[in-house]
């Protein structure tokens, strides 16, 4: 059950794919004085090292990620923007850490916005525990099941917020997870921004779970998803990911279309590479 630690895969092509999508969306949260809420259900160790020695350095799966896209200045629209805060989790000079989502809303949050994080692996909460120490009120970590606990921190006080849903999917019952509590989630809070990201495996599971989440939302979400490289044919492995969101912001989608070439050209590994952009909003 906690076999899963993300600092292996951190800064990978998914990682770009999500984080290019929770910058924007972070964005658009912060265009409005009003404050809001940043819930990640399955928030991992916060931020992570990618030097010698690191877990991402055993793997080196940023290497076909983030570092394809790092010092690039040709970069448009969207993509500079999320390069730009990945720039500024790393003040010396190169690529040495990878923030995860915790660390990007952190840095993109306002003083009168709050962060809550839930993590159930033990070890990666106490990281998260021990990276958000001198946070303060704004940031809350729990060592929690983020399926179960997202409910209690829904609705809101602020009645404006952005839920992250990113669970490892490595047991497969956390596809029918996620639809169930999705479900749940809107009918408690109808209007919030809900990120739910996927893995492009060869699991039937993962196939499905787009249409299931178009069906919980009616006329109002977008989904978008990049495949790096062919389905393997041993059936094992990640060749891509997608991101599903309910109420998108309305400009995500055009902002989204005018770099996903790009992205698909930068992180590609074989001719099968590809990318969907579809929408519905009201």
């Amino acid at each position: 059950m906690f076999s899963y630690r993300h600092g292996f895969h951190a800064g990978n092509h998914a990682d770009v794919l999500k984080h290019l999508v929770l910058v924007q969306l972070l964005s658009h949260m912060g265009a409005k004085d009003t404050p809001y809420t940043v819930v990640d259900t399955h928030a991992g160790a916060g931020c992570y090292s990618l030097e010698a020695g690191s877990y991402a350095d055993k793997t080196a799966e940023f290497a076909t990620g983030i570092a394809r896209l790092w010092q690039r200045r040709d970069l448009p629209g969207a993509l500079a923007d999320y390069l730009a805060q990945i720039e500024a989790a790393n003040p010396d000079p190169g690529l040495r850490r990878y923030p995860g989502s915790p660390q990007l809303a952190l840095q993109m949050m306002r003083a009168q916005d709050r962060l809550r994080l839930f993590e159930l692996h033990p070890t990666e909460a106490g990281a998260l525990q021990d990276y958000f120490r001198e946070a303060g009120r704004r940031v809350s970590v729990r060592h929690q099941d983020g399926f179960a606990s997202l409910k209690s921190v829904l609705p809101p006080a602020s009645r404006r917020a952005l839920v992250l849903i990113d669970p490892s999917y490595e047991d497969k019952s956390d596809y029918a997870r996620v639809v169930s509590m999705m479900r749940e989630a809107l009918q408690r809070f109808a209007t919030g921004v809900y990120a739910v990201w996927y893995p492009q495996v060869r699991r039937h599971e993962s196939s499905r779970l787009p249409e299931q989440l178009q069906r919980l939302a009616g006329a109002n979400w977008l989904h978008v998803s990049l495949s790096v490289m062919a389905p393997p044919a041993n059936g094992l492995g990640l060749f891509g990911s997608g991101v599903f969101v309910f109420n998108p912001p309305w400009q995500l989608a055009e902002r989204l279309r005018a770099v996903m070439p790009a992205l698909k050209a930068a992180l590609a590994l074989d001719q099968r590479a590809a990318f969907t952009l579809q929408g519905q909003q009201p």
